[in-house]
C-alpha cells in the first residue's frame, strides 16, 4: 500500500503517479485531466452540466472542482500520468499545487471546452500556464481542413 501515491494497488501504464502528477483519462468523447492529490485521490472538474440536465442551459459555462477517489473518476478508461508541460514550463513546488488544488474543491469555476476545460485547469495548476494541447490539436486540424478544402 503506497499511502502518499495516487494508487493503491492499480498503476498506469506508466508507473505509479505521485502527488500533483497530471492523469490523462482517455474517453470515448475525448482526453479528461486529472491532478494527484495523493492517497488515492484526484482534483478535476466537472461541468455542471454533466452534473445536472436542468444546469445545462443556465450554467452550461461553468464547473465544479471535485476531489475524488481516482478509480471512480477512470472507470473502466484507460488513463496514464502525462506531465504534458514539464518540459516547457517548470512544475509549480508539490506543496503549493497541492495547496492551490485543495483550496478549490467545491468551488465553481468557469468552463469552456475550448479556452477553460479540465487540461487547462490542472496544467494551470501544476505548471502555471493554462494549456490544452487537445484544442490545440483541434484547432490546427480546423485549419488544416479549411486550407485543403477551399
Amino acid at each position: 500500500v503506497l499511502l502518499s501515491s495516487c494508487f493503491y494497488l492499480f498503476t498506469s501504464a506508466n508507473g505509479i503517479p505521485k502527488p500533483g502528477d497530471l492523469i490523462e483519462i482517455s474517453r470515448p468523447s475525448g482526453q479528461h485531466g486529472a491532478i494527484c492529490s495523493g492517497e488515492g485521490y484526484v482534483i478535476h472538474i466537472v461541468p455542471l452540466c454533466e452534473l445536472y440536465i436542468y444546469a445545462c442551459s443556465k450554467h452550461g459555462d461553468k464547473a465544479i472542482v471535485k476531489k475524488e477517489k481516482l478509480l471512480d473518476v477512470v472507470g473502466t478508461d484507460d488513463y496514464r500520468i502525462h506531465n504534458v508541460l514539464d518540459k516547457q514550463h517548470a512544475p509549480l513546488p508539490i506543496s503549493h499545487i497541492l495547496q492551490k488544488a485543495e483550496s478549490l474543491v467545491g468551488m465553481v469555476v468557469p468552463y469552456n471546452v475550448l479556452t477553460h476545460n479540465c487540461k487547462h485547469f490542472v496544467t494551470g495548476l501544476r505548471n502555471g500556464v493554462q494549456q490544452s494541447q487537445q484544442v490545440q490539436l483541434f484547432v490546427v486540424t480546423f485549419y488544416i481542413r479549411i486550407i485543403l478544402y477551399s
